[in-house]
């Protein structure tokens, strides 16, 4: 018979559970996770991983479509075969799930498929093909996730209404596609489809796109997307859609109040999220707010022994935050179990980079412009362009910029705000500055290498202070 009693038991698999079951095995804890559906969560088979598949075939048919501003020519017709990107994609999740099966294997982690509930802090059944399995452990950590919220009025039915679930493999390739919310999934399902030859309308229902970023990424990133094709309402709302099996029509409301009704073939709802905590047994364990388990800066819940990670607990919901939080909550557990070798340090929410992988890409850190005025700081900000930049120029991909901001009485980075080619990849540097909690001064000092996008970096550090070089 398998082992049923642990160190700690993990409750969901994703990006937050199976790093936090990793780390506890590396400290020596006799560990297991529960999982309902397949290892790695939505994240790595549903969500991350797989839209980034998607948007790389888009982009490859993108330059592929404009080989000729690069000299080049291609014979023939260019054309998306939908269901081989669909394919390539799928085959990124599987390979993904079978790394993290072996990091399971390798690690010594017990894995109990099947449907978890707790029957107290520390216990909770397993019902799996093999029946019900009951597990106890010292500690519990619960990252059961979330999934997609349903609009009231039309819940998704994977024919005409999608979910990202539905949009990352779709029976059909939509001709005239409704995207309800702008926030990352929204946006990155939009770019995906335009790319892929489809008339795409984003409805916002506040005043900008990517609203959680500088105005002024907002402003650039919407003028992008409107020269790219797409149809943009900010300050507007899905007041009602009615589906049926030809697509569905919308009733939208726009910024000045009028409505129309306009009819499309499919809609994707990218509304936000609803926390996975429902009928899991956390009645009474923990203190929930609109389904969120509360918790501390370590992870601990209100009940001894009980532990919550990522996405079922409070913002922002990104799987790179709940993998730091799985790592910081598990060694809060094994400092509790009584090793002094490890010093787990609380998340600090100021240092969460954010991405959204359309085309072009944004990515950010820290505090915008408008936030940090708000909070009382007298800022310094600056912004460079990409068209001063060389490589920019050289790739054929001078469309974005870098925005730095900065307290003007010490000097700290208090944000920094891209957009354009690969800025996700160079966003790190900013993050690992705040990290360190670096100065203008010193990122100054800084040698960037040439020619590369990162000098753009830089050059909005020297911008801030109004010694850019090369605008």
């Amino acid at each position: 018979m398998a082992d049923t009693q642990y160190d700690v038991i993990v409750l969901g698999s994703g990006p937050g559970g199976y790093v936090a079951a990793i780390r506890c095995a590396q400290l020596g804890l006799k560990t297991a996770i529960v999982e309902r559906e397949l290892l790695g969560g939505i994240c790595l088979n549903w969500g991350c991983i797989p839209t980034k598949a998607l948007l790389r075939s888009a982009e490859i048919l993108h330059y592929a479509q404009h080989a000729k501003d690069y000299g080049l020519k291609i014979a023939g017709a260019i054309e998306a075969d939908l269901e081989a990107v669909v394919k390539r994609s799928r085959g990124v999740a599987k390979q993904l799930n079978q790394g993290v099966t072996h990091l399971m294997k390798k690690n010594k982690i017990a894995v109990h498929m099947g449907e978890g509930v707790l029957t107290g802090p520390t216990s909770l059944t397993v019902k799996g093909e093999k029946g019900e399995e009951k597990l106890t452990a010292k500690h519990v950590i619960v990252a059961t996730g979330a999934r997609a919220r349903d609009l009231p009025f039309a819940k998704a039915d994977g024919k005409r209404v999608w979910t990202y679930r539905h949009a990352m493999t779709p029976p059909e390739m939509p001709k005239k596609l409704l995207v309800i919310g702008s926030g990352a999934i929204g946006i990155e399902f939009a770019s995906f489809y335009n790319d892929m030859g489809c008339e795409v309308t984003v409805v916002e229902m506040l005043d900008r796109i990517v609203p959680v970023e500088d105005k002024d990424v907002s402003a650039f990133l919407e003028k992008s997307l409107t020269k790219q094709g797409m149809t943009i309402m900010t300050g507007a709302g899905v007041e009602d859609l009615k589906v049926s099996d030809k697509g569905v029509k919308a009733k939208i409301k726009d910024a000045k109040g009028k409505v129309s009704e306009t009819e499309f073939s499919h809609c994707i709802t990218a509304i936000g999220i609803v926390p996975n905590t429902e009928d899991i047994g956390l009645d009474k364990l923990a203190e929930m707010d609109r389904g969120f388990i509360q918790i501390d800066d370590y992870g601990r819940t209100k009940s001894k022994g009980l532990w919550a990670i990522g996405d079922c607990t409070p913002g922002p919901w990104l799987a790179h935050k709940a993998s730091h939080e799985g790592v910081t909550t598990a060694e809060a557990i094994a400092r509790e179990l009584g090793n002094k070798d490890v010093h787990p340090h609380p998340l600090d929410r100021n240092n969460i980079p954010g991405c959204t992988y359309c085309h072009p890409q944004v990515a950010s850190v820290g505090m915008t412009e408008a936030k940090a005025k708000e909070a009382g700081y007298e800022v310094k900000a600056g912004t460079f362009p990409f068209i001063g930049n060389g490589k920019a120029i050289a790739l054929g991909e001078a469309e974005g910029f870098t925005k730095t901001v900065f307290d003007a009485k010490t000097g700290e980075l208090l944000g920094a705000h891209m957009v354009g080619a690969e800025v996700t990849e160079m966003i790190q540097g900013f993050v690992v500055g705040k990290t360190l909690e670096t100065t203008e001064a010193e990122l100054m000092q800084t040698i960037f290498p040439h020619p590369t996008i990162s000098e753009s970096m830089h050059e909005s550090v020297l911008a801030s202070y109004g010694r850019a070089l090369h605008i």
